[in-house]
């Protein structure tokens, strides 16, 4: 049997039949995160087909419904045998055991990131490669190739692992020939285009009056986008590498506490760049028409009544929750209530003292549910601590903590584009009124009447 390529001879292949890249380290990784986003954003839309992927030297894939319906053989680096690569945490170990396999990195592969990924209406193997000041994102499409790929990874793999070897057997006859996917081909440089777009401001000057106040805006809010997007990507980076270790079955227990902490942390500012980023996308582009659909509170309020107390135990606060049952559904967009509902909870608890008690009640009022947060705080005091300066159009900044926030117009905002309406008493309570899932005027709308809502 003839040797098996190394990852490095195999992504050299890759760019056998393409020109030499001219970029640097720093954009190509860009490009490299944002062709991950286009590639699940695709399979989330065509329904998390079955499939496979291989990647090195860490997983590349994170979406919990693609990782549930596609194995995946991963190459890492020595000393990561003993614990397997972070996965999302809602994948349980046994499953993880099912669908993962780990193989080791050897010194020859190189460390560039490599992906193939194979589905019946998608395939595609992607790849960083080139020399400094020469680097580039390599993404292959062609059936022919990719089939010698899964050829020669296979029989790397019955050198390594004889059971993963079987394994990615079994799979790859499951899936059958390999079909050209010529429509992802067509539009995959297009949509990672429009993907860093977002993510990354114009990088073109432009003389303007100073007067130009919206074109000031602009450039103010498209640096706050990348500056969030650049914070979380190493933050997420810490995480993954944090939650690895935390699989080892040698940690001390004091050891295992520090890295719950740094991952909790990690978790939190992750959440909260990532509003700062969509209040800043709102306040560019305002959207009035955010689909919404039925939310299920009873199945969201478990892990966030988890969240919360771990937020308030931080701050030696107490928690208190109050509600009816059965909660009604609601009108919102799930994913982003979830983190809004965890950003309101950090701004409210700031303004209260050590043993102060955090109550939220939930309750029907009309059309409408009402979620109240409520606690002891001195009023003045905390008008005292909160006198907010402006920074840019969203966010502002607590001279007494100094730390940034979002302002109270931006969380305004995005309350509205979930369908949702919010008043605040500073010191003593915030109010979230959402619309009622069957309730005519609500169906699909992210606007409420415009009427006053009192507190109750």
């Amino acid at each position: 049997m003839s040797p098996a390529p190394s990852l490095l001879e195999l992504r050299e292949q890759l760019a056998g039949a393409v020109p030499p890249g001219r970029g640097n380290d720093e954009s190509v990784r860009r490009q490299w995160w944002a062709a991950l986003t286009v590639l699940q954003e695709q399979l989330l839309q065509l329904g998390c087909p079955e499939g496979l992927w291989l990647a090195s030297p860490l997983p590349a894939l994170h979406e919990p419904d693609i990782l549930s319906r596609c194995p995946g053989w991963v190459w890492t680096p020595a000393g990561w045998d003993q614990r397997a690569p972070e996965l999302p945490a809602s994948i349980p170990d046994a499953a993880l055991k099912q669908r993962l396999w780990q193989l080791p990195l050897q010194e020859d592969d190189g460390t560039d990131p490599l992906l193939v990924l194979i589905t019946g209406p998608l395939q595609v193997a992607l790849a960083l490669h080139g020399k400094p000041g020469r680097r580039q994102l390599l993404a292959r499409f062609e059936p022919q190739l990719l089939a010698e790929l899964l050829q020669q990874l296979g029989r790397r793999m019955e050198m390594e692992d004889t059971d993963a070897a079987e394994g990615f057997k079994r799979q790859v006859q499951q899936l059958g020939a390999l079909e050209p996917c010529q429509h992802l081909a067509a539009s995959f440089w297009p949509q990672v285009a429009a993907q860093l777009a977002k993510a990354t401001p114009s990088l073109t000057l432009v003389s303007a009056p100073k007067s130009d106040e919206s074109a000031v805006g602009g450039d103010q809010l498209g640096l706050l986008e990348a500056l969030a997007h650049e914070v979380r990507t190493p933050l997420a980076t810490i995480r993954t590498l944090i939650r690895s270790l935390q699989r080892r079955s040698d940690l001390q227990h004091q050891h295992r506490q520090r890295l719950e902490q740094i991952d909790q942390e990690c978790s939190e500012q992750i959440d909260r760049f990532g509003l700062i980023f969509q209040a800043a996308e709102l306040e560019r582009a305002p959207r009035s028409d955010r689909p919404l659909a039925r939310t299920n509170l009873s199945d969201l309020l478990p892990q966030l009544e988890e969240a919360w107390q771990r937020q308030l135990k931080r701050r030696e606060l107490d928690f208190h929750l109050r509600k009816e049952t059965p909660l009604p559904h609601v009108m919102s967009d799930p994913a982003l209530l979830e983190s809004m509902l965890l950003g309101l909870m950090d701004r409210f608890s700031r303004g209260l003292r050590r043993g102060d008690e955090v109550m939220v009640t939930l309750s029907s009022a009309g059309d409408r549910l009402k979620l109240r947060f409520s606690g002891a705080g001195d009023d003045d005091d905390f008008a005292a601590a909160t006198d907010n300066t402006s920074v840019g159009p969203v966010l502002s900044w607590d001279p007494a903590t100094g730390s940034l926030q979002l302002s109270p117009q931006a969380i305004q905002r995005l309350f509205a584009s979930l369908g949702g309406r919010l008043t605040e008493r500073p010191g003593h309570s915030l109010t979230l009124y959402l619309p009622l899932a069957n309730v005519e005027g609500h169906e699909g709308s992210g606007n409420l009447p415009e009427q006053t809502l009192d507190e109750c």
